[in-house]
């Protein structure tokens, strides 16, 4: 049987480890081609450690493993040309483009919002909000002329809903895409181009299970409540995998402008 993804190409920001490799493995599981790119070195204001060159060897293998076709490339989500760059030379390979998946982020903490510094500010504005923008900003015309329609998936979190203390910069990028996709699903919309947000609560990553993020979760004064409805502490990369593929595939044709939850009932909590 053939996947729901058959014939279509996608395009994964993050993709070198975590929820972006996760992506482009189950969308190639469906049958997709992958486009992905990955900064691939450290941030100065990123407290852990970020993906390397070797964890993007690694996506490649996977997906390639799945005898789909994939063009990976080390770039900055918040270089355009450097964006550009990548989805021009995944769609000329591949000839099309159908899905994209913003999901490229960062993650930080400050005390409060009146000791964060510029730089904490200014680094997970570019990476998690203005990033997005510009990898929308590469993909949407090559997605119009293609003339397939597609669908615009964009990784938010819970803290796109609901303030979160200490994250102030990371909950306004977040909640930040959310207008970012509300005006999209309407521009896209004559072109059967269809954009909606994800919103994950706490997921097993690397980004999440490090010596900085334990520390910070595990501090009782932190004021940080990441407790779920349901009875598990986290959810698993493949569960935002999963959401994203059915909003891409022919099933959610007609779902757009929505902001998703899988969040084992963290928000209704």
């Amino acid at each position: 049987m053939a996947g729901r993804l058959e014939g279509k190409v996608a395009l994964i920001s993050g993709a070198a480890r975590g929820q972006g490799r996760s992506h482009a493995v189950r969308l190639a599981q469906e049958g997709a081609d992958i486009i992905a790119f990955d900064v691939c070195r450290q941030l100065g204001t990123v407290p852990y450690p970020m993906a390397t060159s070797e964890d993007l060897e690694e996506t490649v293998r996977q997906v390639e493993d799945l005898d789909r076709r994939i063009v990976a490339r080390e770039a900055d989500v918040r270089e355009l040309g450097a964006v550009q760059a990548v989805v021009d030379e995944g769609v000329g390979e591949f000839g099309r483009l159908d899905v994209v998946c913003a999901n490229a982020g960062i993650a930080g903490f400050a005390e409060n919002t009146w000791s964060m510094t510029e730089e904490q500010w200014d680094e997970m504005i570019a990476v998690n909000l203005t990033g997005v923008f510009k990898t929308v900003r590469a993909a949407a015309p090559k997605m119009i002329e293609a003339g397939n329609g597609g669908s615009i998936v964009i990784t938010s979190s819970t803290a796109g809903v609901k303030g979160m203390p200490g994250t102030a910069h990371y909950v306004a990028a977040k909640h930040g895409v959310v207008g970012l996709m509300r005006s999209l699903a309407n521009e896209l919309a004559p072109y059967s181009i269809r954009v909606n947000t994800v919103h994950p609560t706490g997921v097993n990553t690397p980004m999440i299970h490090n010596e900085f993020m334990d520390q910070v979760l595990s501090n009782p004064d932190g004021g940080i409540n990441l407790t779920n409805a349901l009875p598990v502490s986290e959810v698993e990369a493949v569960d935002i995998s999963n959401a994203i593929l059915w909003l891409s595939s022919d099933e959610a044709r007609y779902v757009t402008g929505v902001s998703l939850p899988v969040d084992a009932g963290f928000l209704g909590k």
